[in-house]
């Protein structure tokens, strides 16, 4: 059964705000989705009814805990982790690598080398050259092929080395949605006795991912790119999290959740994931076939990110169909049909002549249609494009809840802005 966008948008209430006396229309999804009202309601009744630290002998703190290891339980079915303890929460994506990699850096000796690339996000760049300069590391960045904005895996290749620790790697582009191989780079990492670790923030809206099949060491996600609210998420498989030494006050019970946690963040969280069950449930379950042996939560959750996945696609499909009878427009990054299903997510990335992205962000959000410009943190890949000093690009960004008339009202917005008007 195809996903129907209409029956799940009265679930998600910005979606009934208006601009000019019309619907807006939300294609900033990459910088963070909206979230359904089920979301919203899970965190005000956290602050109602379980409003407290952990390990308390009273009723709001057992119900805390309860909530908290169902959250880490729920994350774990929908990344395909092996068990809960191998999900680890925290204020973003980013807070959670800079954390973790003071600890798999410890493991490292000066000269060892760690691999990054230079079409990630810089939260999968940044930790990385900090820690490397504090403890004497080598990093060592491969290149991207700019005609179709992939990693250039030839030169993968040529900078994994004897002395290469730890390779770090963006499930998706963030910027121009480029899908990489990352199971043929975790097995490239593994092949040398390298550490992988692999930013999915991208992804995990769009596609099912399973660690377990990855064979990852690590894999860092945030919840309000996929629906939830502003909490980040750490897998790590439990063996090499348990030879990792940890930066923790002495009594903490986890070793690598510092702090008192986000509670109504996660309980949001697990709002946001059985919303996803949900829409499995209701949309994906044919598909099961292909996710076998899986049962139940984690049955479901593959189910809907592959019903989510469908429809995302024939947008994308029907969108880059449009963008290429507007004149003087480029999107950047794969533009080969062929190629959609496998190596792109549904983002895109684009500059319009005379245009600024800037300009054109703003005139389509006097439209009504928010969209997001510049270099979405991209910035080394913004940089070898040659397009930094020009505003960067403009970014669309679909997501499940967006319609084919959402689509058309785009184009013909882009069509007006690249005619002068």
């Amino acid at each position: 059964m195809n996903l129907d966008p209409t029956a799940l948008r009265a679930e998600f209430p910005s979606l009934s705000l208006t601009s000019g006396g019309r619907p807006v229309v939300y294609f900033d999804g990459p910088g963070g989705t909206q979230v359904p009202d089920r979301v919203i309601q899970a965190v005000a009744d956290y602050y109602r009814e379980a409003n407290a630290n952990e390990g308390g002998a009273f009723a709001t703190s057992e119900r805390s805990d309860a909530i908290l290891a169902e959250a880490h339980a729920a994350v774990a079915d929908f990344l395909g982790a092996r068990a809960p303890d191998e999900i680890k929460f925290g204020a973003n994506m980013t807070s959670l690598t800079f954390h973790v990699s003071r600890s798999i850096a410890a493991t490292f000796s000066p000269g060892d080398e760690i691999v990054v690339t230079s079409l990630d996000h810089e939260a999968n760049v940044s930790p990385w050259r900090a820690i490397a300069t504090d403890r004497g590391l080598v990093v060592r960045t491969v290149g991207i092929r700019p005609e179709d904005c992939t990693l250039d895996l030839a030169d993968l290749d040529a900078k994994l080395g004897p002395r290469t620790r730890l390779v770090a790697v963006g499930y998706a582009s963030n910027a121009v949605g480029t899908i990489n191989p990352v199971g043929e780079i975790v097995a490239r990492a593994h092949a040398i006795d390298a550490l992988a670790y692999v930013d999915a923030v991208h992804l995990a809206p769009h596609h099912p991912i399973d660690v377990a099949a990855l064979d990852t060491d690590f894999l860092v996600c945030s919840a309000y790119k996929w629906f939830g609210p502003h909490v980040g998420a750490l897998y790590g498989r439990r063996d090499v999290l348990d030879r990792l030494p940890a930066y923790k006050v002495r009594p903490a019970h986890d070793r690598f959740e510092t702090g008192t946690q986000n509670h109504e963040g996660i309980a949001g969280t697990l709002a946001a994931v059985e919303y996803l069950r949900s829409v499995g449930r209701r949309f994906g379950m044919e598909r099961a076939a292909r996710f076998a042996p899986r049962t139940g939560r984690a049955l479901e959750l593959k189910c809907a990110m592959a019903a989510i996945r469908d429809h995302e696609l024939g947008l994308f499909r029907r969108l880059m169909e449009g963008l290429a009878a507007i004149p003087r427009l480029r999107v950047w990054g794969i533009t080969d049909p062929a190629r959609f299903e496998t190596e792109r997510a549904p983002t895109l990335a684009l500059t319009l002549d005379a245009v600024s992205p800037r300009d054109a962000a703003r005139a389509l959000g006097e439209a009504g249609i928010f969209t997001w410009d510049g270099d979405f943190y991209a910035q080394a890949l913004i940089e070898r494009l040659g397009l930094f000093d020009s505003g960067g690009l403009l970014r669309i960004g679909l997501a499940h809840y967006n319609t084919a008339d959402e689509v058309d009202r785009l184009l013909t917005e882009l069509e007006r802005i690249a005619a002068g008007h």
